[in-house]
Order: structure tokens, then sequence, then C-alpha cells
């Protein structure tokens, strides 16, 4: 299953992801191993140097860098602009960590206050406000609603879902400004070679 056109290190990376499906028995498990694998990829050197050429994923797009045959896993990334704020959402039921690899980001943490029984509404407030930094993880649970914003120059970030949602699952939106809540697909996958 070795592909060697893969840049060493994110060969390397599949590989033990592909390890830890294999060897642990439910998705938390994998996931809390993938944050330990991801913390390794994205304080890699030459990993760093390669982002500096990926383009610009504004747009609601997504690199896609791999997606698992066997596993369904997928590895995304995403490039931010200097101060893009990334819209509040959920992944559904799929856990996602997310790793910064090149510039900062402020990941943001909320919670929904309201019972979440009328339709269209949600009233959330912000739970934790943590810096990102090159080489930081954070893994995200299911439903669990967030945000990424965009630090003050170009950020790179790598992210691993523990299953493609885009086409399959719609994900929850949220605006704190009018409280409006709704659903709709995820970014666009743009096919991506890391070579």
């Amino acid at each position: 299953m070795t592909t060697p056109k893969r840049l060493p290190a994110f060969e390397n990376f599949i590989q033990d992801v592909r390890a830890a499906w294999a060897e642990l028995p439910d998705t938390e498990k994998r996931m809390k191993r993938v944050k330990v694998l991801l913390e390794r990829l994205v304080n890699d050197s030459k990993m760093k140097e390669h982002a500096k050429s990926w383009p610009s994923t504004e747009g609601h797009k997504n690199l896609l860098l791999y997606e698992d045959p066997d596993y369904q896993f997928v590895v995304n990334a995403v490039v931010r602009t200097p101060g893009r704020d990334g819209r509040i959402h959920d992944h559904a039921h799929a856990w996602t960590a997310y790793g910064v690899l090149d510039g900062t980001e402020r990941l943001e943490r909320y919670r929904r206050v309201d019972g979440g029984k009328k339709e269209g509404y949600a009233l959330i407030e912000l739970e934790s406000l943590t810096e990102g930094y090159p080489g930081k993880v954070d893994l995200v649970p299911p439903f669990a609603i967030h945000s990424e914003k965009g630090g003050p120059t170009r950020s790179v970030a790598v992210i691993v879902r523990s299953e493609r949602l885009v086409g399959k699952t719609l994900q929850g939106r949220y605006d704190p400004k009018t409280n409006d809540y709704n659903q709709s697909q995820g970014p666009t996958q743009v096919p991506f070679e890391i070579r």
C-alpha cells in the first residue's frame, strides 16, 4: 500500500494512522492515537517547508491530501489568509484532529445553552479560547461546536477526520449574532498530492 511518490514524513504518517485503525477497537481511541501522530507530523521540518507552496483554501475549500480506501479516514489541509475568520460549526458525529503546521490560529470552543428544541435556533456561548501555534493539535469530539480563526499571517493546518462527511453528512452551522442554526455540506474537497 506504500506510495513512494509521497513525501516520506506524510507517507509514514498515513501508514501509522492505518495501523492505529487496524489495532484499536473504537474511533475515540483511534483519534487519540491520531492526535499524537499528527503532533509529530506538524512538527516535521520537511512538511513545514512543503506547505509553503500549498494553495489557499479560501472560498470554503479544503485540500484533500488522502482518503483511506479501507478505513475511510480522511486527511485534509486548510490554508488561511491572514486574519481569516472560520465559521462556527460542528462535524456531526465525526471526530476531528486539527494540527497547526505553520502560522498561528485562534481555536474557539463553544457550548450550546438553549434546549435545542426550537428549529433553526441555537443559543451558544464561548467556552474556551486557545492559541494554535505550529505543532499544536486540537482533538474535536463529535458535535463539538468550534471555530478556527486565522492569525496575523498566513496559516496552514492539517486535519484528520474519522470519516468523510462531505457528500454524506450535513454539519451544523451556528451564527451567534442572530442565533441562527442550520445544516449544510462541509468544505469542497480539492485533491492535492503531498510529493
